[in-house]
């Protein structure tokens, strides 16, 4: 008997959007404390008012936006990969984090994390956490109930 992955039981749709509902709200918490977390609050003092707002701005967005992703998500996982407009949202989703991902492989500088174990680490992290994002929303979005 040939089994299919999406027969088995990890591979419920409600959980894995849950799990990534969770991993997005605490991407939009982590990146409210960002600016401590990296040490920038200098870096910033020293920018235009015009740039300092801008980017605190654009940080507070993100976190609404991923949380707005995380909540839609929770409340119709189960509709995800059933329902037309559920499925729109979920190529979206996912459209937004496999950009993400390209972003994280192709954008920042390798200077960033090259010779430094713990920053690599991270880096590799974070290119596995949003690709699975992007993986899943796209599962959802084009794979079938």
């Amino acid at each position: 008997m040939n089994a299919d992955i999406t027969d088995t039981a990890i591979f419920e749709w409600p959980w894995l959007l849950r799990a990534a509902a969770a991993g997005q709200l605490a991407i939009a918490i982590l990146n409210l404390c960002l600016i401590r977390i990296l040490g920038w609050r200098e870096d910033l003092a020293r920018m235009p008012l015009l740039v300092r707002q801008v980017f605190h701005v654009h940080c507070w967005f993100i976190s609404v936006t991923l949380t707005l992703f995380a909540v839609m998500t929770w409340r119709f996982a189960g509709e995800f990969s059933t329902n037309a407009v559920c499925r729109w949202l979920a190529a979206g989703i996912g459209l937004f984090w496999a950009l993400r991902t390209v972003l994280q492989a192709t954008y920042y500088s390798s200077s960033h994390w090259r010779g430094q174990t713990g920053r690599t680490a991270i880096h590799a992290a974070l290119l596995a956490i949003y690709g699975g994002f992007a993986t899943v929303y796209a599962m959802a979005a084009f794979g079938g109930g």
